[in-house]
């Protein structure tokens, strides 16, 4: 039986996916559930729930529809335990991406980020962004 791909979307690209579902972000996180499954770590997941409180968010999205999307995201992922740490990011709050990548044999990761997209390819995971993602996919 063939695996389906895995990947990782960084928070920003899971945020835009909430907010403006039809965006580039939004596109390339449904493109991916849909050939694929995303990944999350405990440490991925803790930092997105952490976002999705600020009121800067307020406009868009009421706190209540920022829940169930985060727990729409848990049941529509797939956790990955972190063994293996990674420090290799010129922001290191980036590398928990990179970590989940590597941990989680993911295909590519998806981000917007300049901090992530110079490094690719990180370990031979493509980091793209998410027009490339979906030119590619």
């Amino acid at each position: 039986m063939t695996r389906k791909p895995r990947f990782v979307a960084d928070t920003n690209i899971l945020i835009s996916s909430l907010l403006l579902f039809n965006s580039l972000p939004g596109q390339a996180v449904h493109q991916a559930l849909s050939i694929g499954v995303l990944l999350r770590s405990e440490a991925t997941l803790f930092e997105l729930a952490r976002v999705l409180e600020r009121s800067k968010f307020d406009d868009y999205a009421t706190l209540e529809e920022r829940k169930t999307f985060l727990d729409w995201l848990i049941r529509e992922t797939d956790n990955v335990e972190i063994e293996k740490s990674v420090v290799a990011c010129r922001d290191p709050k980036d590398d928990k991406f990179l970590e989940l990548a590597v941990n989680g044999g993911a295909a590519c990761v998806i981000s917007g980020d300049n901090d992530l997209l110079v490094l690719d390819p990180f370990q031979g995971i493509p980091i793209l962004s998410p027009a490339r993602f979906i030119a590619r996919y």
